[in-house]
């Protein structure tokens, strides 16, 4: 790494947080699991051979950082919100209390749907929406080929949207 930690700690701090934040939706929780997501990457710092980049690394380290958070307070994935549900579908700047109400049912649909997808899916998915990644390096965090990855993306939007679709949310 070209970077001294404390570089990579301030140019990557934001984005890592706003990563997690997308996923709790909570400051103080996004805070402290940055703030171990950057403990545990200064810990493997030596294991860190440059083969993605900088991002793609402390992104997979936060999901872990994530997904401990949720298996030791008992936690379902379910807990992850879906803006993405709600981006896609309504407008926010002129949402009547009708739509917001069936935005939060939508949303609510979408996380147990998302809660029952393989694995692979899920990660795919949060690593994609939340952290805006590219195909190429979800495939690189998870060790798949951009193909596989944008496979697996499109696949799961579409086993979603036709879950929704079923369930009377579209």
């Amino acid at each position: 790494m070209d970077k001294s930690f404390e570089e990579v700690y301030k140019a990557y701090y934001n984005k890592v947080y706003y990563f997690l934040f997308r996923l709790t939706e909570n400051h103080h929780l996004s805070e402290e699991l940055t703030q171990e997501t950057f403990f545990r990457a200064y810990q493997a710092l030596y294991r860190f051979r440059g083969e993605c980049d900088i991002f793609t690394w402390l992104v997979s380290i936060a999901k872990h950082v994530y997904y401990d958070y949720l298996k030791k307070n008992k936690l379902a994935l379910d807990s992850i919100s879906l803006s993405l549900v709600a981006d896609t579908y309504f407008d926010e700047t002129e949402m009547t209390q009708e739509e917001t109400v069936q935005e939060e049912d939508i949303k609510n649909a979408a996380k147990k749907i998302i809660s029952g997808l393989p694995k692979k899916y899920q990660d795919v998915l949060i690593l994609r929406i939340y952290a805006g990644m590219s195909y190429e390096q979800i495939g690189k965090s998870l060790k798949i080929t951009p193909n596989s990855a944008k496979v697996i993306y499109f696949r799961a939007k579409k086993m979603l949207t036709e879950e929704l679709e079923n369930e009377n949310y579209l």
